[in-house]
């Protein structure tokens, strides 16, 4: 009878491990499961490209975790999704994160894109005679409120001296319209970013003015709800790892990259050929002269009234995070 209880007290032990093994296999570092991670992403970037290659999945499905991809139009709805707890995780543009700060969103970056400050610029028609940043006063520039070219366009006005008030803005609500009123010359300049820019330059033959080198490094940002950061940094770091992967895999085959981009965006495979060529992929840690980075776009944002209060970038940013890769340090 004794052995007969020490047999089935063994048995019972050896059950509750494996049940303790297996919900610790699926796990974070914080001890609480993980069974689906949602991640946002946008058609054309680098989530896009992860999503393709299926790297993350595989390396995911070892610790019994599914990944679930969810489409956005705009970085904004994107934040605003990561806001609500509909996704996990997700990337948006530089000024998307500084608008949804001063809306009261509790960001979390997590992590930088590689800089890309030759996929954005500052157009004039081939025939103008407006030949630097300075010339642009008085002129008509094309541009939505609040993008990415919108901070490039202020910062290199403030280089030449003049301000919002030297320049007239005629703003857009997207690409297709911004390509439209430049292209009958309704305007004299236009603000634009890859891979709309490059498709522009392939139909028409604009002129870039200036693009972003020296003065902004147009980044994109990764970032996780505030929930998913506290509880899952081991899957984040995961998805770091794989991102790293495959854009080493963007780097090293873009031609291959660029058929693809054109086959999922459907646009012409040259215009993305010519987005991917200068464009280095990768993904970086947040340091403190990142902050700085984003800090100032905030700042010139609030000059220029486009954000009601001034907000401090640093209050949604960790450095030296647990989730962040050391291989990639």
């Amino acid at each position: 009878m004794k052995k007969w209880l020490l047999s089935m007290i063994i048995v019972t032990f050896a059950i509750i491990l494996t049940a303790c093994n297996s919900e610790t296999s699926n796990s974070s570092s914080s001890g609480e499961k993980t069974e689906t991670v949602k991640i946002g992403y946008q058609k054309g970037n680098t989530l896009h490209i992860l999503k393709s290659l299926g790297y993350l999945e595989d390396e995911l499905k070892e610790e019994n975790i599914k990944v679930e991809w969810v489409e956005f139009p705009t970085g904004g709805a994107l934040l605003e999704a990561l806001n609500t707890n509909n996704i996990d995780f997700g990337h948006a543009a530089d000024a998307n994160a500084v608008f949804a700060q001063a809306a009261g969103m509790p960001l979390v970056y997590v992590a930088s894109e590689a800089p890309n400050p030759e996929g954005l610029a500052i157009l004039v028609h081939g025939d103008s005679d407006i030949k630097t940043a300075a010339d642009l006063k008085g002129k008509t520039i094309s541009i939505g409120k609040g993008w990415n070219s919108h901070y490039l366009l202020m910062k290199a006005l403030q280089k030449e001296g003049l301000t919002s008030a030297d320049v007239n803005f005629a703003y857009v609500k997207d690409a297709s319209e911004g390509r439209a009123a430049f292209e009958s010359k309704r305007v004299d300049a236009l603000g634009f970013w890859d891979p709309f820019l490059a498709v522009l330059q392939q139909d028409i033959n604009p002129k870039i003015l200036f693009n972003g080198e020296g003065f902004t490094n147009n980044r994109t940002y990764y970032f996780a709800s505030d929930d998913f950061s506290k509880k899952h940094t081991d899957v984040i770091k995961t998805i770091l790892e794989e991102l790293n992967k495959s854009d080493k895999w963007a780097n090293e085959n873009k031609e291959e990259l660029a058929k693809m981009l054109a086959d999922a965006l459907g646009i012409d495979e040259n215009a993305l050929k010519t987005t991917v060529e200068r464009k280095t992929y990768g993904v970086e840690e947040i340091t403190e002269s990142v902050v700085v980075e984003q800090q100032d776009i905030a700042d010139i944002f609030l000059q220029e009234k486009l954000i009601e209060d001034k907000i401090s970038v640093s209050d949604m940013v960790t450095l030296n995070p647990e989730w962040f890769p050391e291989s990639l340090e």
